[in-house]
């Protein structure tokens, strides 16, 4: 009879509790103790809103940004966000730092940023939720100052820091201007794939034109490793690699910078060369592996021998790009067409290989060293 008293009354005011303590008990199993040490004792609900805390929130929050690349600092590590401003930031370092009491039910808020200045950003949070059955709203405003530092990254950069450097040279020649640009692309994506997954060191310090081709340093051996792989997948050729030490860690563990040395094939797709045999030039197609082409006297396929790889004997007589348009005079027979000279417009009889087109009226011829030969479209495979 005592223990049903204790609880038909507010053990702090002494005011009549609401006659609901058995419902609630029923549905959790377990009737509440208010003499249990560490036990939540039942009070009544102005007692309870007396010292009810709908959000706990901070006086002030601090965001730290790099003035560079606009990464922000969590933790101990920067991490990129990729926002135009900050707004999206400070709501979500808001929405973080504040708490809702763990009673409220149907908790609701929505926030209005409100821009002091460029280094300041107000937060006017609004909740709304439900409480022991009763509407419960509150609001607080929370200060979001933002202050800029350089990340280690971008401190990284400016210090020109690199790792590893990727030479780009040729056999016999100086890399084109396509090769250059496609190789500082290749480097730029797979530096962006990193950074995609989360790798901040992954960087391209600088690139560098040379007399003998491209110089490309980037942030560690293994962006190195990859970009020279990846040129000679897409281009033929070979590379190789050399360690110089730099310095030792902290940890006095030497220190290595590696170069990567990519070295393209004499002759690229395109180009027409004469080779030291009678077969006549060859269109090359492909310079990976064994070098293999078109002869543009036949149309025969061509491709050199093991030992010769993609650098076969042979002199260079042009490009497709060299080629010239010129008018068809006859078709003479099977092996034989005539056409006129781009220079001089006699018609001359030259040799027709298996990719002229009978029908046409013109084609592309180039005139070099070995004489005049019709070349395909560049469209044609």
């Amino acid at each position: 009879m005592t223990e049903s008293r204790s609880r038909a009354f507010c053990p702090r005011c002494g005011e009549p509790m609401p006659d609901r303590s058995e419902s609630d008990a029923s549905e959790s199993g377990e009737a509440t103790d208010p003499l249990r040490p560490g036990a939540d004792v039942e009070v009544c609900d102005a007692c309870y809103f007396e010292e009810f805390e709908f959000v706990d929130a901070p006086e002030r929050i601090d965001v730290l940004v790099c003035s560079q690349c606009g990464a922000v600092h969590r933790g101990n590590r920067w991490v990129d966000v990729g926002a135009k401003d900050y707004t999206d930031v400070a709501i979500e370092e808001v929405s973080e730092a504040l708490g809702v009491h763990v009673d409220v039910d149907d908790v609701a808020w929505q926030v209005e940023p409100e821009q002091v200045d460029p280094n300041t950003i107000r937060m006017h949070c609004y909740f709304t939720g439900v409480v022991r059955g009763t509407p419960v709203e509150e609001q607080v405003t929370v200060p979001v100052k933002i202050s800029r530092q350089t990340c280690s990254r971008c401190g990284r950069i400016a210090g020109d820091y690199y790792a590893s450097v990727v030479q780009l040279r040729a056999e016999g020649r100086t890399p084109t201007s396509e090769e250059r640009e496609r190789a500082e692309a290749i480097a730029n994506e797979i530096v962006a794939d990193m950074e995609a997954t989360g790798d901040r060191n992954a960087f391209v310090t600088e690139t560098s034109e040379t007399d003998d081709g491209l110089d490309m340093k980037v942030s560690t051996n293994k962006i190195g490793k990859k970009v020279a792989n990846k040129i000679r997948e897409e281009f033929g050729g070979t590379v190789s690699d050399s360690e110089t030490l730099v310095t030792e860690d902290e940890d006095g563990n030497e220190v290595y910078r590696v170069t990567f040395a990519v070295r393209l094939p004499p002759y690229t797709p395109g180009d027409v060369i004469d080779l030291a045999d009678d077969g006549g030039p060859v269109l090359v197609r492909s310079a990976h592996g064994n070098l293999k082409g078109t002869r543009v006297t036949t149309g025969e396929r061509y491709e050199a021998d093991y030992e010769e790889g993609n650098s076969p004997d042979a002199r260079k007589l042009g490009t497709l790009a060299d080629a010239a348009e010129t008018t068809v005079v006859a078709v003479e027979d099977e092996h034989a067409v005539q056409v006129l000279d781009p220079e001089t417009y006699e018609a001359k009889t030259i040799a027709r290989p298996d990719y002229f087109d009978p029908d046409a009226e013109t084609v592309p011829v180039l005139k070099s060293r070995a004489g005049l030969h019709v070349l395909p479209d560049e469209g044609d495979d």
